[in-house]
C-alpha cells in the first residue's frame, strides 16, 4: 500500500508536468490550429533562463520563476509575429517545418551559451525537505509545490477561457474570426498573445521542473514527444482532455517503472501460453523482458489505441 501512495503522488507529479507542457500546446493548437514542434524547446529555455536568473543573477528561485516565463512568452509572441505568421498562410506543412527548424536552432543556441552538460540548478533550499512520509518514503515539499502549481495553471486557464471576456473573444476567434475582426478586435494580435501565453506555460513548466527532473541541452526531445502522444490522447484542443491524458500517462509510466513484473507472467495471466520451442528471436525476447523495459512504450501503445478506436482522442471533438 505504501508503494501504491507513493507512485500516486509520484505520476501526479510527473502527469500534472505534462499538463504544463500539453496545456500550452493545446492552448495553441485550439485556437490557431497550429502544432508546435517547438513547444518542449520553450520549456528547456525556460529552465536555462530560471537557472540563469534565479542563480547567476541572484534574484531567488520565485524570481526566476516570475521573470523567466515572461521572457520565453515575450519570445514565443515575436517569433509567432515575425516568423509563424509568414509561412501560416502557405499551410500546415511549412508551419511544422518551420517549428522544428527553430527546436533545432534553439537546442543549438542553448548549447552554444550553457555547453553541452547539465547545469548545476537545483531546487531552492526553503523548498528542500520532507514535507511527510509515506511509509518509508520522503516526499519531498518541492513534489507538492508542483502539484500546486499545476493546479493553479489549470484553474487559471480554465476560468479565463470559460468564465472572462478575453476567453470568450479568444474562443469566438477560433471558430469566426472574420465576425470577430468585423466587432473591432484585432484578431492577428489575439493569436499572437495566445503563441505567447502557450510558450510561458512551457516555460513554467522548464522553470519548475529543471531542478526536479535536470537542466540540459537534450531536455527538450526528452519530453517532446511525450507531449504531443498526450494530446492526441486528450484530443486535440481540449484542456480536460489535456488534464485527463497527463495524468493517465504520468500514472501508467510510474507504475510501470516500479514493479518487475514479467512478461512472461503478464502474458501468462492473459491467457497465452509459452510456446515450447520458439525460433523468432524477437518473439523469444518479448517473453524475457521486464514491465520497467516496456514502461516508456505504454504511453505510445496507448496512442495507437486511441488512434484505433477514438480518433479524437478521450475528450476531444471530431471536425469535418
Amino acid at each position: 500500500m505504501d508503494l501504491i501512495l507513493v507512485n500516486l503522488i509520484d505520476g501526479l507529479v510527473f502527469g500534472l508536468l505534462l499538463f504544463m507542457l500539453s496545456s500550452g500546446l493545446t492552448l495553441i493548437f485550439s485556437m490557431m490550429g497550429v502544432l508546435n514542434f517547438a513547444h518542449a524547446s520553450f520549456y528547456m529555455l525556460g529552465a536555462y533562463f530560471g537557472y540563469q536568473l534565479s542563480t547567476v543573477l541572484g534574484i531567488g528561485f520565485i524570481g526566476g520563476l516570475i521573470v523567466a516565463p515572461i521572457i520565453v512568452g515575450v519570445g514565443g509572441a515575436l517569433i509567432e509575429r515575425y516568423g509563424l505568421r509568414q509561412v501560416h498562410q502557405y499551410g500546415h506543412v511549412p508551419e511544422l517545418i518551420f517549428t522544428f527548424g527553430l527546436a533545432l536552432l534553439i537546442q543549438e543556441v542553448v548549447k552554444l551559451f550553457w555547453g553541452q552538460n547539465q547545469i548545476p540548478y537545483f531546487e531552492p533550499a526553503y523548498l528542500d525537505f520532507a514535507l511527510f512520509s509515506v511509509g518509508d518514503n520522503a516526499i519531498k515539499a518541492y513534489k507538492v509545490f508542483m502539484i500546486f502549481i499545476s493546479l493553479a495553471i489549470f484553474g487559471g486557464l480554465l476560468y479565463i477561457l470559460t468564465k472572462t471576456r478575453i476567453g470568450m473573444i479568444i474562443q469566438a476567434a477560433l471558430s469566426y474570426p472574420k465576425t470577430v475582426e468585423a466587432l473591432g478586435h484585432n484578431v492577428p494580435f489575439i493569436f499572437m498573445g495566445v503563441f505567447g501565453v502557450g510558450t510561458a506555460l512551457a516555460g513554467v513548466a522548464g522553470v519548475i521542473a529543471g531542478p526536479a527532473l535536470g537542466t540540459f541541452p537534450g531536455m527538450a526531445f526528452t519530453l517532446g514527444s511525450i507531449v504531443f502522444v498526450t494530446i492526441v490522447v486528450g484530443g486535440l484542443g481540449s484542456l480536460w482532455g489535456a488534464l485527463l491524458a497527463s495524468l493517465l500517462i504520468g500514472w501508467l509510466t510510474t507504475f510501470a517503472a516500479s514493479y518487475n513484473l514479467r512478461m512472461e507472467d503478464i502474458l501468462t495471466g492473459l491467457g497465452m501460453t509459452k510456446p515450447e520451442v520458439m525460433s523468432d528471436s524477437m518473439l523469444q525476447d518479448l517473453w524475457t523482458l521486464t514491465l520497467p523495459q516496456v514502461g516508456p512504450i505504454l504511453p505510445y501503445l496507448l496512442m495507437v489505441l486511441i488512434l484505433v478506436f477514438r480518433p479524437q482522442g478521450l475528450l476531444g471533438k471530431r471536425e469535418a
